[in-house]
């Protein structure tokens, strides 16, 4: 599973487009293997404000759907104690690349292998819209202490940017999966209400870090030879001749991290 595909927003409403039991969906999400270095070098962390945010007081986390680690690092950064939680063996061994030290566990949202009432906070980066909520509610409330908090973060690219908005239609980008939490981020009883907050930020990477990102996204990974060399070749296209990026040789790259939290009565 991993953190899930980062998407453009540019403001709006958004429906979810996804459905986390159909079992091409899960195809999908599993698919994030068999690039998962590739993955953890090119996708973006997520800023400690954010995490510090989600998380509050909480010492002990488990960061569910961890893929990775990009949310590990910024919680390990924190000082928190962290297990990391994952069903693709491949994506947990780049964590420990990463994250060295940090406990890694194979399983899912709907079956998390760890004790009852075991830690502080659960968290999910990019992961909440591969999960399927009628069985994840159940099992994260199951293992999170009495007023423990459930924290869910998305890092949105934002597409204001004109540039960015014409790489994210050769990308065939589809919804953004945070763009609108009343209709997308529910999560219901036992929980409380949710809460948000942002963070918008700059990210710089290189010409590669930006084509290898397009190279981490689950529709790359999953479309047809072809169909991988033509939008690879439309993106470079884009970066020779777009004005605002042409020629440059590092890229800023304008996200939004947005970030909700609800508490276990």
């Amino acid at each position: 599973m991993g953190e899930a595909d980062e998407q453009g927003h540019a403001g709006g409403r958004a429906a979810p487009v996804i459905d986390p039991g159909d079992p091409a969906t899960r195809a999908v999400a599993r698919s994030f293997g068999t690039v998962a270095s590739v993955y953890g070098a090119a996708r973006p962390g997520y800023p400690v404000e954010a995490v510090a945010w989600l998380v509050e007081d909480a010492r002990r986390v488990l960061d569910l759907g961890a893929g990775t680690g990009k949310l590990t690092e910024a919680l390990v950064q924190l000082d928190l104690d962290v297990v990391a939680v994952d069903p693709v063996e491949e994506m947990l061994d780049e964590l420990e690349v990463r994250v060295p030290g940090v406990p890694r566990i194979l399983g899912t949202a709907e079956d998390i292998p760890v004790e009852d009432a075991s830690v502080d906070a659960v968290v999910a980066g990019q992961a909440w819209h591969w999960f399927q909520p009628e069985r994840a509610v159940p099992e994260i409330a199951r293992v999170l202490r009495p007023g423990g908090t459930l924290g869910l973060v998305w890092n949105s690219r934002d597409t204001s940017a004109d540039w960015l908005r014409e790489a994210g239609a050769i990308m065939h980008e589809r919804h953004d999966a945070s763009a609108t939490f009343e209709s997308y981020v529910r999560v219901g009883r036992p929980f409380g209400p949710i809460e948000e907050h942002r963070v918008e930020w700059v990210e710089r990477m290189t010409r590669a870090r930006f084509l290898d990102l397009v190279r981490s996204r689950s529709h790359w990974i999953t479309a047809p030879p072809d169909e991988q060399r033509a939008v690879v070749a439309a993106i470079e296209t884009l970066l020779d001749t777009h004005p605002d990026v042409a020629g440059a040789d590092e890229l800023a790259v304008p996200y939004v991290t947005r970030c909700f939290r609800t508490r276990r009565p």
